[in-house]
């Protein structure tokens, strides 16, 4: 068990609830509260005033794996202490090079609780961004069909100029998305390119939420493929029936529709998650991911801008707004090509 397990054992052991203990004390019933919710930690003063409360040693209260505290005294523990010190004096000289020589960022319980509500809180507006960008082209697709079935006399200049700003308006507010709930994130970059040293009961905690959002996140890319899947279906269907009638070109926004649904999901899901695995330094951020990534983070950002540059310099000149958007897709491709090639030579080369 962890502190935050065994306060409110102890508590209940007693009878007594969080007020009760609040006022023993001497803080808020909100503090207790935090600390049995893992949302935040007593400060030694308070641990040690608990241990008197509960009669349990200091020991048994921050030891995690200390569940029985018949085992433990505070003999046991000091002679442990001795031990310890003893046998890793031999040490010290290395672990402090060792500490000089990297730069470790320590996180807090409260640090790492407030930074996933942030990312909970504004995983939805990011991945509707993300959403918005994928649908931008639709009222285009929709309204150049429409215009080449003569309906209401729209002319293909008037589809094509209300599209095309249907489509910078759509692109514009999930710029404003981006810069606005990502810019809340900027200040836990770190999270991404630091070694991390997470403070007491930050680990169980985040694994307790990891755990309990899997299914969630397994739920969540399942119908997001579903959904991918499912928009392939208007382009072989409304292809192949009518393959030379402007009604096909209704397919294409049936499929932006799936697929932007889709990405929805599994980057509103996809950023709870990252953030867990973040504060736990696994899979796709361990520490030997994040120095790889310090060396090659400059990459992204001069690729995407290389590309923007090109799709902008096609559609200008040529003037193909409504068929230009297929850069996108193409260089998303290639980008994941060449970022995992990027990679494996750097670890070759390490």
């Amino acid at each position: 068990m962890i502190l935050a397990e065994k306060i409110m054992s102890l508590r209940k052991r007693l009878g007594w609830s969080q007020e009760e203990l609040a006022q023993q004390l001497g803080v808020s019933r909100q503090s207790v509260s935090k600390w049995e919710a893992t949302n935040a930690m007593p400060d030694i003063t308070k641990v040690v005033q608990m241990s008197e409360l509960f009669g349990v040693s200091v020991d048994y209260l921050l030891k995690d794996n200390a569940d029985d505290e018949q085992n433990l005294s505070f003999a046991a523990s000091n002679q442990e202490s001795i031990e310890a010190d003893a046998s890793n004096s031999s040490c010290d000289t290395d672990a402090l090079v060792a500490s000089e020589s990297s730069a470790v960022r320590k996180v807090s319980l409260e640090e790492a609780s407030e930074y996933t509500s942030l990312v909970e809180q504004n995983s939805s507006a990011i991945a509707l961004g993300v959403a918005l960008c994928i649908w931008s082209p639709i009222v285009l697709f929709v309204l150049e069909a429409l215009s080449k079935k003569n309906f209401m006399g729209m002319s293909e200049g008037t589809a094509t100029g209300i599209g095309l700003a249907v489509l910078l308006l759509a692109v514009a507010v999930a710029t404003a998305l981006f810069i606005v709930k990502g810019g809340k994130l900027k200040r836990y970059e770190y999270l991404e390119s630091e070694e991390l040293e997470l403070q007491y009961g930050v680990e169980a905690a985040i694994l307790r939420k990891n755990e309990a959002f899997e299914n969630s996140y397994h739920l969540a890319v399942a119908f997001s493929i579903i959904l991918i899947f499912l928009g392939v279906l208007p382009v072989v269907v409304i292809g192949s029936l009518f393959e030379d009638d402007p009604v096909s070109y209704l397919s294409v926004p049936l499929f932006l529709a799936f697929v932007g649904a889709g990405v929805f999901f599994l980057v509103k899901f996809g950023m709870i998650r990252s953030s867990y695995l973040k504060l736990l330094q696994t899979e796709d951020f361990t520490i030997e991911n994040k120095r790889i990534g310090r060396r090659i983070g400059w990459f992204p950002g001069v690729y995407w801008c290389l590309v923007t540059a090109i799709y902008l310099a096609y559609a200008i000149t040529t003037w193909n707004w409504a068929h230009s958007w297929g850069i996108w897709p193409v260089a998303a491709v290639l980008f994941a090509a060449i970022y995992v090639a990027l990679r494996a030579w750097i670890q070759r080369k390490n």
